[in-house]
């Protein structure tokens, strides 16, 4: 009987403390009334919307004419491929110029390094029309280039002189490896390939791109230390923060986290840092640190290095084919030949422009997943739109939904915007998210 009286007098203090403790609703109903009056309710689509509305009719036109205009010129790049390897191979010219290689020499990879050069200047000659337009006089139509021609054109024989180099370099081993494998060339010869990208991704940040722009450390400020120490939040091993003068080729913002091996390096362009604004810049790297941090580039050298394999593999089955039917017209002796190149590239180019979709919609998930660990690390939704914005001038804001799947390797500006407003949204009790909406960042354009 004590132990139940003692059970009922526990629980009945129990009860009274909780009753004591608790609120009740009728007194808690006015203050949420009045935090209801004070802070609406955050509205994503209107807030996404009044972004695009940043945007002139003019500049979406011009916007979107200028990327619309990119989806012919993968057509259109396609078609000069195939022109400029039917020109080498109908007029056996291919076959001279190996002939010449072989008059020079007896030693086969020399042979194959005399046809590569000979290949690669007189298809840059070739094709140097196209690219004026392509790279040169469209670029200047909308508005996007800073170059004079004179520069362009010496920006192209620096490329040139880097592609003699390493292209050469490449074809020598594939060429190699093909007449050393004669049934599992294009496995070994993409092996290669691979291989040879990630040497390329591993010296261009130090060795090749210092070649067509300067690169200097950044002066000591607190968008720099705070920059260095969105790094460090991440681990990633870099002491420096770099920028370079794209504006001499374009207005384009960019920034990049890049290189392997301890190459590793954060760069941004002096547009980036004449244009934005310190919150668009940290939402920027954070973007970029993303890609470093998610192992971006390791997992597309494994995606594209499938893609790389199934090409090689297309490649044999093609040119097997072609040899059958035109190989003594074109006087080509096997795939082992290096007069056959025209051929290797024509079909090259046919697969890797069926699997044009394919390849964007791997990139585009890559660069949404920066997008989201961007966000969370920078946590500057708005700078994160507002250079989204500032990307429109030369990206299509709001396609259709097969449009986007197609051609874009990023995500749409619509739909970048629309994801930074969606955390802006669910992080609007955090101290450091700022609240009105669509409000661009303080001294933004």
């Amino acid at each position: 009987m004590n132990k139940l009286l003692g059970v009922l007098l526990l629980a009945f203090l129990t009860v009274s403390v909780v009753r004591a403790q608790a609120v009740p609703v009728s007194a808690l109903a006015p203050a949420v009334q009045a935090a209801a009056v004070h802070a609406p309710p955050f509205d994503v689509e209107a807030a996404t919307n009044a972004y695009m509305a940043e945007l002139t009719p003019a500049q979406r036109t011009n916007s979107d004419a200028y990327f619309e205009g990119g989806y012919w010129l993968i057509l259109w790049d396609l078609l000069i491929t195939l022109g400029v390897a039917w020109l080498l191979l109908g007029t056996r010219l291919s076959a001279r110029m190996r002939n010449l290689a072989e008059r020079i020499t007896r030693l086969r990879w020399l042979q194959t390094a005399i046809y590569a050069v000979q290949y690669i200047v007189l298809v840059t000659l070739l094709t140097l029309p196209w690219s004026l337009y392509e790279g040169y006089f469209r670029e200047h139509q909308y508005g996007l280039s800073n170059m004079s021609l004179g520069a362009w054109l010496g920006e192209q024989g620096t490329g040139l002189i880097v592609e003699l180099i390493l292209a050469t370099l490449a074809l020598v081993i594939i060429y190699a490896v093909v007449r050393k494998a004669t049934r599992t060339w294009w496995l070994w010869g993409a092996g290669v390939a691979i291989v040879f990208a990630i040497f390329v991704a591993t010296i261009a940040p130090v060795y090749i791109a210092p070649l067509f722009n300067t690169y200097k450390s950044l002066p000591d400020s607190p968008l720099k230390a705070q920059i260095l120490s969105m790094a460090r939040a991440n681990g990633i091993p870099a002491s420096d923060v770099y920028w370079f003068d794209a504006s001499r080729q374009s207005r384009r913002i960019s920034a990049n986290v890049s290189g392997m091996f301890g190459t590793t390096r954060i760069s941004l362009n002096d547009n980036l840092l004449h244009r934005s604004t310190p919150e668009e810049i940290e939402a920027v790297l954070g973007h970029e640190m993303g890609h470093y941090v998610l192992n971006h580039v390791y997992k597309g050298i494994v995606f594209f290095g499938i893609i790389i394999v199934l090409g090689f593999a297309f490649v044999q089955w093609g040119f097997g084919w072609a040899e059958r039917r035109w190989g003594a017209r074109w006087d080509v002796r096997g795939v082992g030949d290096v007069a056959g190149l025209p051929l290797i590239m024509a079909l090259f180019a046919i697969f890797m422009f069926v699997m044009t979709p394919v390849n964007n919609t791997i990139t585009r998930s890559m660069e949404a997943e920066a997008d989201a660990f961007g966000l969370n690390a920078a946590r500057q939704p708005d700078g994160f739109a507002q250079a989204a914005v500032q990307l429109s001038e030369y990206r299509k804001m709001h396609p259709g939904a097969v449009e986007e799947f197609l051609f874009y390797d990023h995500p749409s500006g619509w739909q970048r915007i629309h994801r930074a407003m969606i955390w802006k949204a669910e992080h609007l009790d955090d101290a450091d998210v700022r609240r009105g909406d669509a409000i661009a960042p303080p001294g933004a354009r």
